[in-house]
This record gives C-alpha cells, sequence and structure tokens, in this order.
C-alpha cells in the first residue's frame, strides 16, 4: 500500500495542472443534457415492478434540445459535483418522440466468463462483474483492447459460444431467465449488409423475414425503424452503391444494421462498438442518435473502446473494465470523481474516456519505456509517472470500498426482490414465408448485381461462341467424331470451370446467412430453398444461351426433342456445379481457399472425366473408383454423346454401315441402352440433391461453429 501511495502522490504532483470535475465547468455556448449537480434517473417503463423511487417523466421539448427529466439525490461520491456537468450536443430536431418503447430491467450478478483452452477452461475473460442497465438510459461497457468488453457484452445477452462458460446470474425485470427471441436485438461489430438494396428494401425485407402479419403492418414498423435512427434523407438509396453510384458510408450503414434490429421494436439492445471504424462526427451523430431512441424506453447497453467528451456526456451509467476486472460501474459523472479519490484526476483540456484509458491500458507502459529518454518542448512525454498495473490495483481497491459499489449493490437488491413481468416471445414468420421472401430478395439482387450475374452471362456466351467457331464446320462424316467428343468435353468442361466465377456472389451469400441466422431471422433449410428457387431462373438463363450458341454452331443432329435434352443436359450440370461450389464457399469461407479448392476439384474431375483416356482403361485404385465416378463431367458428357450418335449409322465404304455406338466407342465409353442418357441424367440431379444436402450439413453445423468460434476468436484477441 506504500508503494501505491507514493505512486499515487507522485502521479498527483505530475499533474499539477489537472483539475478536479467540479471544475470542469464548460463555457455557456455547449447544450445540456443534465442540470448541474444531478443526474437524470431512468424512464419508467409500462410493465416494470412498481418501483416508485423510480419512475420519470421524460420528454423531448419540440424544438429544444434538452430532455426534462425527474432527478432523483446524487450517489455520495458526486454529493461534491455542485458544479457544472460534461457537455453534450443537442438532440436532433426531429427528435420528437412519437412512439414508447416498454424497456426492462438487466441486472447481472457476479458474472465471470472462461473459455475453454486446449484441456480446460482456463481462459478467465470476465471476472465477477456486477451491474444493472435500466429503461431508457444507455449503459457503455469501457475499457481498453483486451479487456473483455464484447465478452461481457454476449454474456449478459446470452449469446456466448458453448465453449465459453459462464459463472453468475442475470436477471431480467426481476427474474432469472433467458432472453427470448423479439424481447431484445443484438447488433455485432461487424453486420453484413446487401449493397445492391437500398435501405428501405433492406429494412423491409428484414421485416418481413423477422415478423408475422400482413406486409402493410411491417411497413409502418420500417419507417418508424427508419425515423428512429435517423436514416430519411437515405432510405431511398442503395446501401453498398451500383455502378456509379456511391454507396453509404461507415456512419449510416452502422445505423442501417441498427435499425434492422429495431424491426422487432425490442425491449433491450445490445451493440457491440456502435462506433467501430467512425470517425469523430459519424461518431457523435451516431450516439445522439442512440440517446434519442434510449428516450423512448429502450434499454441500451453496448460496448466502447473511446469516445469524446461529447459522445461521454451522452451516457447515462459506464462500466469500466480492464483485464476482465471491473474498475468502476455507475454514473459517468461519478466515475470522474472516482479517479480523482484514487489520486487521477482527469486534466483539463483532456476528454475522460482518454484519461481513463491512459491510466488503465497497460500497453502505454510499452510506449513510455521506448521514450523515456524523449522529451518535448514541455517537459515529459506523459504526465503520468505510475505504473499501469498499480494505478489498476488502485482504482479497483478504491472502487471495491467506496460508497459508489455500496450504492450499485442496493440498487442490484432493490431490482431483484420483485419480480416483474416476463418478457414475452415474439411471433416469428413461418418458413414458406420467409423462403418466398429470400427467394424475392435474391432474384432482386441478381438482377442489380451485374458484376456478379450478368457479366458471368456475357462471359460464358463469349466462351460459347469461342468454343463453338474453334470447333465450326465439323460435318457428319465418320471422321467428325472424334472432334465432336473434344468440342463437347472442352464446352461442358470449360463451362463448369467458369463457374468458379461466381464464388464472390455465393460467399456473399453465405455471410449474409450467418447475420441472419444469428438472430434467428433465418436457417439453414431456408436459406437453402431460397438460394436454390432463385438460382434456377439464372443457371436456365446461362443453360438455354449457351446451349444455342453451341448447338448451331457445331451443328449438331436436328431435331426438337434433341436440343431440349442438350438443353436439360446442360442446366443439370450447372445445378450440380453451383451445388458444389455453394459447399465448397460454405466449408471454407474464404475467397482465396474456395477458388483454389473449386479449381482442384474441377481439374481432377476434368482428368478423370474419361476424354483423356476411356473410363475402363482408367487406373482403378484412384482414378476410375471413385474419381470417375464422383465427377459430374462423366455423366454430363456421356449423356450429350449418346443424344447425339444413338441410333446414328455412319457409312464405311459404299457397302458397309457401323452405328454410332461403334463409332463412338473407341473415342468415349457410352451405354448402348436407348434409357441410358436419361439415367445420366437423373444420376446429375441425384448428385444436386446430394450437394444440397452436404450444404444443409455445413450450414447447419459448420458455419454457425465457425461464426461463434470468430467470436471467441476476437474475445481472445481482446483479452490476451
Amino acid at each position: 500500500m506504500e508503494e501505491i501511495q507514493s505512486q499515487s502522490d507522485n502521479y498527483r504532483s505530475s499533474s499539477s495542472s489537472a483539475s478536479s470535475p467540479a471544475s470542469r465547468v464548460p463555457s455557456s455556448n455547449f447544450f445540456y443534457l443534465r442540470k448541474p449537480g444531478s443526474l437524470r434517473q431512468p424512464i419508467s417503463f409500462e410493465d416494470s415492478p412498481e418501483w416508485e423511487d423510480t419512475d420519470a417523466d421524460v420528454r423531448v421539448e419540440e424544438g429544444g434540445d434538452s430532455i426534462n427529466a425527474a432527478t432523483t439525490p446524487v450517489s455520495p461520491s458526486l454529493s461534491k459535483l455542485n458544479s457544472g456537468s460534461l457537455p453534450s450536443p443537442p438532440m436532433p430536431e426531429a427528435a420528437a418522440v412519437t412512439r414508447k418503447t416498454a424497456g426492462a430491467s438487466v441486472v447481472w450478478k457476479d458474472l465471470a466468463v472462461t473459455i475453454k483452452g486446449k484441456r480446460k477452461y482456463s481462459d478467465k475473460v470476465v471476472k465477477s462483474s456486477n451491474g444493472y442497465a435500466l429503461p431508457g438510459t444507455m449503459t457503455v461497457i469501457m475499457g481498453p483492447a483486451k479487456s473483455g468488453k464484447s465478452t461481457l457484452l454476449r454474456a449478459i445477452a446470452g449469446r456466448l459460444h458453448p465453449s465459453a462458460k459462464m459463472y453468475g446470474e442475470v436477471f431480467i425485470n426481476g427474474a432469472k431467465t433467458r432472453f427470448l427471441y423479439g424481447s431484445y436485438g443484438f447488433v455485432d461489430r461487424e453486420t453484413t449488409l446487401i449493397g445492391s438494396l437500398t435501405v428501405r428494401e433492406y429494412l423491409y425485407y428484414s421485416a418481413l423475414l423477422q415478423l408475422p402479419g400482413f406486409f402493410c403492418q411491417k411497413k409502418s414498423v420500417v419507417e418508424e425503424a427508419i425515423q428512429a435512427m435517423s436514416l430519411g434523407d437515405y432510405a431511398n438509396k442503395l446501401i453498398g452503391g451500383h455502378c456509379y453510384m456511391k454507396g453509404l458510408a461507415r456512419g449510416e450503414r452502422r445505423r442501417v444494421s441498427i435499425a434492422r434490429e429495431l424491426v422487432m421494436r425490442p425491449r433491450i439492445l445490445f451493440i457491440d462498438e456502435p462506433l467501430y471504424h467512425l470517425d469523430s462526427v459519424s461518431a457523435l451523430l451516431m450516439m445522439v442518435t442512440l440517446k434519442k431512441l434510449a428516450s423512448t424506453g429502450c434499454t441500451l447497453i453496448f460496448t466502447i473502446y473511446q469516445s469524446s467528451t461529447e459522445v461521454f456526456g451522452l451516457f447515462d451509467r459506464i462500466c469500466l473494465l480492464s483485464n476482465g476486472n471491473t474498475l468502476f460501474f455507475g454514473e459517468t459523472l461519478a466515475c470522474l470523481q472516482h479517479f480523482s479519490n484514487a489520486g487521477f484526476p482527469c486534466p483539463i483540456m483532456q476528454s475522460p474516456s482518454d484519461h481513463f484509458l491512459r491510466a488503465i491500458n497497460t500497453d502505454f507502459d510499452r510506449i513510455i519505456a521506448m521514450c523515456k529518454n524523449w522529451q518535448d518542448d514541455n517537459g515529459d512525454f506523459s504526465s503520468v509517472n505510475m505504473d499501469t498495473a498499480v494505478a489498476i490495483r488502485t482504482l479497483e481497491a478504491t472502487y471495491k470500498s467506496s460508497a459508489d459499489a455500496a450504492a450499485v449493490e442496493t440498487m442490484m437488491l432493490r431490482l431483484t426482490e420483485k419480480e416483474g413481468p416476463l418478457l414475452k416471445s415474439k411471433g416469428k414468420a413461418s418458413n414458406a414465408t420467409r423462403i418466398a421472401v429470400l427467394t424475392w430478395r435474391s432474384l432482386l439482387i441478381m438482377s442489380r448485381e451485374w458484376k456478379y450475374y450478368w457479366l458471368r452471362l456475357i462471359l460464358y456466351m463469349i466462351l460459347t461462341l469461342c468454343i463453338g467457331t474453334v470447333f465450326s464446320g465439323l460435318g457428319h462424316s465418320l471422321s467428325s467424331v472424334v472432334k465432336r467428343v473434344a468440342a463437347i468435353f472442352v464446352f461442358v468442361s470449360f463451362t463448369s470451370l467458369l463457374s468458379i466465377a461466381g464464388v464472390p456472389a455465393l460467399l456473399k451469400e453465405v455471410k449474409i446467412y450467418a447475420s441472419e441466422e444469428s438472430n434467428q431471422h433465418s436457417g439453414a433449410l431456408v436459406f437453402l430453398f431460397g438460394q436454390l428457387l432463385s438460382s434456377i431462373p439464372f443457371l436456365f438463363l446461362i443453360s438455354i444461351s449457351s446451349s444455342l450458341i453451341f448447338y448451331f454452331l457445331i451443328g449438331l443432329r436436328d431435331g426438337f426433342s434433341l436440343l431440349m435434352y442438350f438443353v436439360l443436359n446442360f442446366f443439370m450440370c450447372l445445378f450440380v456445379n453451383e451445388g458444389l461450389l455453394l459447399a465448397v464457399t460454405s466449408l471454407w469461407q474464404n475467397i482465396f481457399w474456395s477458388i483454389l479448392t473449386l479449381v482442384t476439384i474441377h481439374v481432377v474431375m476434368m482428368l478423370s472425366a474419361g476424354y483423356l483416356r476411356i473410363r475402363n482403361e482408367l487406373p482403378r485404385p484412384m482414378w476410375k473408383y471413385p474419381l470417375s465416378y464422383i465427377a459430374f463431367h462423366t455423366y454430363s458428357i456421356q449423356g450429350l454423346l449418346e443424344n447425339e450418335y444413338l441410333g446414328t449409322n455412319f457409312a464405311v465404304g459404299q457397302v458397309r454401315t457401323i452405328s454410332g455406338f461403334q463409332a463412338l466407342h473407341s473415342a468415349y465409353d457410352i451405354s448402348q441402352s436407348s434409357n441410358s442418357k436419361w439415367e445420366n441424367l437423373l444420376v446429375l440431379f441425384l448428385m444436386a440433391i446430394g450437394y444440397r444436402i452436404l450444404v444443409f450439413v455445413l450450414l447447419h453445423f459448420h458455419v454457425r461453429k465457425n461464426v461463434s468460434l470468430h467470436r471467441i476468436w476476437q474475445c481472445r484477441k481482446s483479452t490476451t
């Protein structure tokens, strides 16, 4: 303790220019959300337990810039703050509250989280955290990188991966229960949006996926979400841009991801890093918008790394973490007083959040060590002389023995001693509705994503035109058989290889599915059927355009039925290949490894397809069994050749003729049965079904596991 006291005295002496929070009175040209010397109470909620001393009447005055709220006696540590509060920006002019939300109280008690290592649960990410969040308030979990902010947020929301183990209790309206569908919303740090849709379209399709009921009812919900997140000016703009049109900035995109959760009208909203990758202006606008949302009664809990002074002034309560330890929980102004009491007053002209992170971020020790001999014009490189580890221990010990910690315990006891109404689960849209919505949405995306779809169609036609012109004018003699086999092999193989160009589009679809599935907006079976139905028109358009070009340039046999079989066979070939692409993309979820794997698979299938060497002559251990039977090229080429040559005869000299089967036997292995080509078509259909079943398994288990593991990895990265 003597060491802590001595270093604390050194810090006080080095911060002689610092002032206590009471002296940090901003100039009169700032707007305020709080009256000097008082703190706002949470907004009351309609279904909450009857806490007479926590009710408050909150309203936003039209044309005004402040929220009027009932006040309550300040906590003991705040009794010294008799002068101004932190400056806060004005609320937007259109901040009139049109709809109130019945929020819910959230209490977490002795919450600890461990992540399973290679052998046991050894990595303790969060250590015995206590706190609460009330309706109509913004509770922020703040701390440096590697402090466990996101893990704590996910633990409270009940969204931890099975490999993470949680200890402690979470109360909702005073009852130990879990969050039900529709009662809360969770916004990840990075949300995959659909760039080819407008903001209104994206939110409308999200509402169709989430909510039951009629379409007209969902339009009003979408408009409310747009108004709540101040997206009215961007409602008809494409999210990601289109052709030469510029997409939304990061700030607007982040607000769109939050608005997606608001269509459910949640009572509690969790947001992981709402200011992630935002500049100061976008961050301020984001927080003012969230403040407006909180004023409707919604309970907001989110994480944040750092904020400006104006943004900090908007917070109601702060939970300060460092290495998983809770250094403070309480009102934002009380946090300033807490640091001052511990010997770390916030200097003048420094943002409070910067000061907090400077004191508890161990990374600064390395910077100071590197620059210990460097001095600027004002003297030392840093005015902080205390070791960060000592500062953390001092702040933690000061908080545990403070009246603020006792006040938190008292409030938690009051919130949990009486159970309020349980949160009710809201109805979901039916699977049939979701499949129809996903199908229509995918078709709309295809019509706008020219780079991934229409350009592919053009490339298919150009490739087919090139192949057709190279092999044109073959005639129908016996000598043309080998060249026709080569043309069909090249056509099937090269067009299948060209399908790999669709990997980026499929990867985007898988990421959108993972994002929607994490919030129960979609499911593996729903996504699979939606993707299947939406891809059929596009694949059929490719198959019929490419088949017509190839069929007539090569000069294959006349006959409408023969032409239709050729189109159907090529369509099934593309259909199987689409399933293969989707399976590999779902497996890797990485564009580089997906393309590399698919190119390797296609090359191996081309080698074992029976053209370079007849299948019966292939080495049996690997190339014939099983590769030649796995390759879909084999069945497609065999069916097309049987369609072309079975039932035909070729003259050999003037008196002898041979059948098409005999003419083709030495070039490719086909069957003499008249039903053989339909059997090959059936095999292609079964392979397409098999790949879709594999995709379902990967989506249901592997994709969900990978998304959760990615979150756990982020948690590990933020704590190690």
